[in-house]
């Protein structure tokens, strides 16, 4: 791969790259609180082992091109770490429709930020897109993955959602810039 200079790097690439390892860290760390108080048992916690590990490579790759392009992580990192874990330990404790409930907030969102990532770099980081496009399907499979495992049937689903979802957007909106 080649080495990106300052300068070199299609308007806005950085924060986008930054957002989205932030994104994939706390995803790794959501799925990490569910399966401490799931553990191994039952299907939802394989399902959501399944998701971690997907979720785990989409990270690395985010790391690998921060480490490439000379891009910094959000100073948030330590916060998204705690709120990531307890969000996920919290939802699993609920019960597994929480947990789910949970992925289908968050890949909701994700799936809107990366839709509107596509856009603005239209054709300016063939690599970027590529591995964005590649990790939308993956989040896109996710959530349909988590509705047809009974997401929707949450205690309060859409309160549990809307919360969820918000926290997202904040998290989106705060990782581009912190």
């Amino acid at each position: 791969m080649t080495r990106w200079k300052p300068g070199d790097r299609p308007h806005g690439t950085n924060a986008m790259i930054r957002v989205d390892q932030a994104g994939e860290f706390g995803a790794t760390r959501i799925y990490a609180g569910q399966l401490a108080v799931m553990g191994d048992r039952g299907p939802a916690a394989r399902l959501i082992a399944g998701m971690a590990a997907q979720e785990e490579r989409h990270r690395k790759f985010f790391d690998s091109l921060m480490a490439e392009r000379g891009v910094r992580p959000t100073l948030l990192q330590p916060f998204w770490s705690v709120a990531g874990f307890a969000l996920g330990a919290v939802t699993a404790a609920i019960g597994p429709q929480a947990a789910m409930a949970c992925t289908v907030a968050v890949e909701t969102e994700i799936d809107n930020h990366y839709a509107d990532q596509l856009h603005a770099l239209g054709n300016e980081d063939p690599q970027l897109a590529d591995a964005i496009k590649e990790f939308q399907a993956d989040e896109q499979e996710h959530r349909q993955t988590a509705l047809e495992n009974g997401a929707e049937l949450a205690p309060g689903y859409p309160l549990l959602a809307g919360i969820i979802r918000l926290g997202c957007r904040v998290a989106i909106a705060t990782a581009k810039r912190i």
